[in-house]
């Protein structure tokens, strides 16, 4: 079995936790500065303590921002099996230990003992062009909420008579942000042309109606993230997956999407989904279905979003433009 060590990963430091005896729990802990330094210090003192190489470790962590990429990136080249794990099903197994209190130490352990308990899968890192298509999207994401934010503040200062002044200044700040707005899709654009088998998939998606320019670039971006196995998958990291609360015969909530994950993929494939129900023929017989059985319209557009990445992740898989299964 490999050796376990549990990272309780922050800006500054690494809590580092080997759990020796995953029954009597005996441990062995070291802080080191979270730094290019510090990894090098940490493998060295895994190699020390364990008398394994890092190539026999299991190192566990949790995905706090990007705080832990660095430290995710040089294990993983080293030949460790690293498992970034969901900070939620680590705070709730926590809680199922009745744990009272909360530290850093606390929470290395925590980590080391989840591993031992569920096995979690090993954390591959993306391609290089996907994480620079992400962090793209993510820039021009930004952008587009700076944009948004000085429209309204365009809006009140004319409805409020500012002084031309003012006006002229956010009008300014405008034009730059929406220059490079379109600058920052071109160089996506730029990106995906560059990269043949993303321009492949991206033509693939976009023959799907109710996919476009926009849509397109998330769900490569998403759906090449990660190895998901299914279209379901796909659908419950996007947060599309409907949770039922029901307990015996006198509670019985009304079925609600989980949404997890990104709210801002989830509100574009809202507006795909519009549009899908109206143009896509699968997407539309699937829709009526659903109102047909007396299912409100919410309910039924949600549905109309899962099955619309369904219908992405098949394309991909099988390298084929969209076919309407209707008859």
């Amino acid at each position: 079995m490999d050796a376990i060590i549990g990272i309780d990963v922050s800006k500054a430091k690494l809590d580092c936790l080997w759990l020796r005896d995953s029954q009597t729990l005996k441990v062995k802990t070291k802080v080191i500065e979270n730094s290019p330094a510090g990894h090098q210090r940490l493998s060295q003192w895994v190699q020390q303590q364990t008398g394994r190489p890092v190539t026999d470790c299991c190192f566990v962590m949790e995905a706090t921002g990007v705080y832990h990429e660095a430290l995710a990136y040089f294990l993983h080249d080293a030949g460790a099996k690293v498992c970034v794990v969901n900070p939620a099903q680590v705070r709730d197994f926590a809680k199922s230990l009745g744990g009272r209190t909360k530290t850093d130490k606390k929470d290395s352990m925590v980590l080391a003992r989840f591993a031992v308990s569920h096995g979690p899968r090993a954390w591959q890192p993306e391609a290089p062009e996907i994480r620079t298509l992400k962090a793209l999207l993510a820039r021009l994401e930004a952008l587009e909420k700076d944009i948004q934010r000085e429209q309204n503040r365009l809006e009140k200062a004319e409805v409020s008579q500012a002084s031309e002044d003012v006006i002229e200044s956010i009008q300014l700040m405008l034009q730059v942000l929406q220059a490079e707005r379109k600058r920052l899709e071109k160089m996506i654009d730029t990106h995906l042309d560059n990269h043949p088998d993303l321009k492949s998939d991206r033509g693939l998606l976009e023959s799907i109606p109710g996919i476009g320019p926009v849509l397109s670039r998330l769900m490569l971006a998403v759906i090449h993230s990660r190895t998901f196995e299914s279209a379901r998958q796909c659908a419950a990291y996007l947060g599309l997956n409907p949770c039922i609360w029901e307990s015996g015969s006198s509670v019985k909530g009304r079925p609600q999407l989980n949404k997890a994950g990104s709210s801002a993929i989830r509100a574009k494939l809202y507006m795909g989904a519009i549009i899908a129900s109206t143009w896509n023929p699968d997407i539309r017989a699937h829709y009526e279905r659903l109102l047909e059985r007396g299912k409100c319209k919410m309910s039924a557009l949600g549905a109309a979003m899962r099955k619309l990445v369904h219908i992405c992740f098949g394309v991909l898989k099988q390298q084929t433009k969209y076919v309407p299964q209707v008859a």
